[in-house]
């Protein structure tokens, strides 16, 4: 019988129920936290990253807007060691689903426009309507932007989704096709392991990209917001 090729992607159950929520709560066990006065080279190497993306996020952010900073390295680093972790073999990658994707990207997008009409009342609202323009395009543009705002969440989902799952889907069909050569043409399979090697070094590469950009449009819009 042949292998679906999106089995990878369905929810993985234990005795009937599913096992996403402990699945997600898995990488945590792996960033330590000690209350010792002098921390090993892990712990050291942790906190400078942390450090690190913390600078590079919040240091273009108002003092208002920084106040996310905990809350934007928390969903970088989950995000990135989720990504990392689903490359391992049969292992699952919560980031593939995109409810997942929507139920991160919908309360940051949200919670950055409540703040934005809350304290920028003015500043939110002349976005709907840009300057100068021509009195008989008011409505049309006003339909326009507040739909390119709603899209917004969205477009965050299905951009995490569709570059995760597009890298599992190729690792898949390539590692596939060098099983099925390796019985045909070892030169072949040798080719095509190759490539399937570079395809995962581009993966680990996408893993942390995907995560950075999806924290950092969110920025985006806390700054724009704030």
């Amino acid at each position: 019988m042949n292998e679906n090729l999106f089995a990878s992607f369905a929810t993985p159950t234990l005795m009937g129920l599913p096992i996403v929520i402990p699945i997600i709560m898995f990488p945590t066990l792996f960033f330590k936290t000690t209350n010792k006065l002098i921390n090993n080279r892990v712990t050291t190497a942790q906190q400078w990253l942390i450090k690190l993306i913390t600078k590079q996020m919040m240091f273009t952010h108002s003092p208002k807007g920084r106040t996310w900073s905990l809350m934007l390295t928390s969903l970088i680093i989950f995000i990135g060691s989720t990504n990392l972790l689903g490359l391992l073999p049969h292992t699952f990658t919560p980031t593939t689903q995109l409810s997942m994707n929507l139920g991160m990207a919908i309360p940051m997008w949200a919670g950055a426009v409540i703040l934005g009409f809350r304290y920028k009342t003015k500043a939110s609202l002349a976005h709907f309507l840009p300057q100068g323009t021509p009195i008989t395009l008011i409505p049309m543009l006003v339909i326009i932007e507040t739909i390119s705002l709603f899209i917004q969440p969205m477009a965050l989902a299905v951009r995490l989704t569709a570059n995760i799952t597009a890298g599992h889907l190729l690792i898949h069909l390539i590692g596939g096709a060098t099983l099925v050569l390796t019985t045909i043409s070892l030169s072949t399979a040798s080719i095509t392991f190759l490539i399937l090697m570079m395809l995962t070094i581009l993966e680990l590469a996408v893993a942390m990209i995907q995560a950075y950009v999806f924290t950092l449009l969110v920025s985006l819009y806390l700054q724009d917001n704030t």
